[in-house]
């Protein structure tokens, strides 16, 4: 199984389009508070859809609680990781693998990144650019995960409106 792990989001927008993400992805949401909001605001729930439904998230009130809870293999987003999002052999991984990102504004702790210097990657792009959007971040890595994997229990083909539907045109 994947995870998406939101260490102290700030961001409403961003954590209800992350929730939509890990929706798609078939992904476990871990929000690690404080939040930088009130999670049922009108916000996130815009973001978020009716997705709301098929998400499986949890919050956890600080690092420790997660850590204690999660058990699997830890990545760790950040634009001081020496090596990026696809160089890692995710099909590797011992169990579940985490994939935890930091707030908009302060990233992940740089205690917890010197622990897990193997574990912390980037994703490459300008030389002018300091950071993408977190939600923008989170679907670039999970979906990265998932390819490596062959999408598991993700639909390669149409199913609302059928696999046919672009043929009836």
């Amino acid at each position: 199984m994947i995870h998406i792990v939101l260490y102290e989001p700030e961001i409403p927008q961003n954590t209800g389009n992350i929730m939509r993400t890990c929706a798609a992805l078939n992904a476990k949401l871990h929000l690690i508070e404080p939040l930088g909001f009130v999670l049922d605001e009108k916000r996130v729930r815009r973001s978020v859809m009716d997705y709301i439904d098929i998400l499986d998230y949890t919050v956890h009130k600080n690092i420790n609680d997660f850590i204690q809870n999660a058990q699997g293999t830890f990545y760790f987003l950040s634009r001081y990781g020496q090596k990026t999002h696809s160089e890692i052999d995710y099909t590797q991984s011992k169990g579940d693998i985490y994939l935890i990102f930091g707030s908009e504004s302060k990233g992940i702790p740089m205690p917890v990144l010197s622990r897990h210097r193997e574990q912390t990657f980037r994703i490459p792009m300008s030389a002018h650019a300091r950071s993408l959007n977190l939600s923008n971040a989170v679907a670039i890595c999970g979906y990265e995960v998932m390819r490596q994997l062959d999408y598991p229990n993700l639909s390669k083909v149409e199913v609302f409106k059928g696999s046919d539907h672009i043929e009836k045109f």
